[in-house]
C-alpha cells in the first residue's frame, strides 16, 4: 500500500498569523513538521495557498504545491494538492502545519490503520491520564471520541463524552478512559474525494468539527491509539511554551 502525506499550510490565521513561518530556533515551524513527517515518509508536500511559504518550503529543500485560497478546511486543501500531484497512492495522509513535535510512530500508528482493508478513514487519540487533570478534561478546544469494540469512533465531541452519572466531575478521569482527539487524519484516495463533496451536516455545524459530516453521512473512522502527546500551537502563548519544550528536547 502507498501513502503520501500532505500538510496543508495557511497564512492566514485569526489567531496567529504567519504561523506556518514563525522561528522556531533557526527553524520554521513549517520547516520542523515537514522533518519529523520525512523521517518516516518518503511522499511528503506542504499544501499551501501563499506564495511565501511556497518559497520557504522550496528554500530548506521540501516539495510544495499551491492550491486554492477558498478552501473551508485542510482536507479540503489536501483533496486538490493529491490531485494535482499524487502519483496513484492508496491512501492520503493530513497532518497539521502546527505540530512541529509530531513523532514518526504517530504516523506509523495511523498507517497501520489501513492494514484492515475496510478501513476508509483513520485517525489517532490520546488517553486521558490522570495527571492530565480535570481543567484538560473540560477544556472545548480538545475534542473528546468514543469508540466501538471495532475501535471505531462513535462520536466525537467538545463536550466530556461520555457523562458520568452518580459520580463526582472530579472523579472522572479515575473512573473511566476518556479519549482526547489527536487532529491527524488519512483517508483512502477515493473517499477523499467523496468526503470533499459532502455538504455541511446539523452535527458538524452544532460542534465546529468537519469529521462529523463524514460520520453523520456513514462513513466509519478507524481509530489508532497512541500514547505520545502532540503539542499543537494555535497562539503566539502556544508557541513560547513549545519553544520551552524545544529547548529541554535540546538539553537531553
Amino acid at each position: 500500500m502507498k501513502f503520501i502525506a500532505i500538510i496543508p499550510a495557511r497564512y492566514a490565521s485569526t489567531r496567529f498569523p504567519g504561523k506556518p513561518l514563525v522561528d522556531m530556533r533557526g527553524k520554521t515551524m513549517i520547516q520542523r513538521v515537514y522533518e519529523q513527517v520525512s523521517s518516516c515518509l518518503s511522499s511528503v508536500y506542504v499544501a499551501t495557498d501563499d506564495d511565501r511559504i511556497y518559497r520557504a518550503v522550496e528554500a530548506f529543500g521540501g516539495r510544495a504545491v499551491m492550491t486554492s485560497a477558498e478552501h473551508r478546511s485542510g482536507t479540503d486543501r489536501c483533496r486538490e494538492a493529491y490531485e494535482r500531484i499524487g502519483g496513484g497512492e492508496d491512501v492520503v495522509i493530513n497532518i497539521q502545519g502546527d505540530e512541529p513535535f509530531i513523532q514518526p510512530r504517530q504516523i506509523e500508528d495511523i498507517m497501520a490503520c489501513f492494514d484492515d482493508a475496510d478501513t476508509q478513514i483513520a485517525t489517532l487519540v490520546k488517553p486521558f491520564t490522570e495527571a492530565d487533570g480535570e481543567a484538560a478534561l473540560f477544556n472545548p478546544n480538545s475534542p473528546k471520541v468514543v469508540l466501538n469494540s471495532r475501535n471505531e469512533a462513535m462520536y466525537f465531541s467538545r463536550s466530556v463524552i461520555p457523562y458520568l452519572r452518580g459520580c463526582d466531575a472530579g472523579q472522572w478521569l479515575s473512573h473511566h478512559t476518556f479519549y482526547k482527539h489527536i487532529g491527524m487524519y488519512a483517508y483512502r484516495a477515493d473517499v477523499l474525494a467523496e468526503i470533499t463533496r459532502l455538504p455541511q451536516s446539523s452535527l458538524e455545524k452544532a460542534e465546529s468539527l468537519e469529521q462529523l459530516r463524514w460520520l453523520q453521512n456513514g462513513y466509519r473512522i478507524k481509530v489508532g491509539i497512541t500514547t505520545q502527546e502532540t503539542i499543537g500551537i494555535d497562539t503566539p502563548d502556544d508557541l513560547e511554551r513549545a519553544l520551552l519544550f524545544l529547548d529541554s528536547l535540546a538539553k537531553k
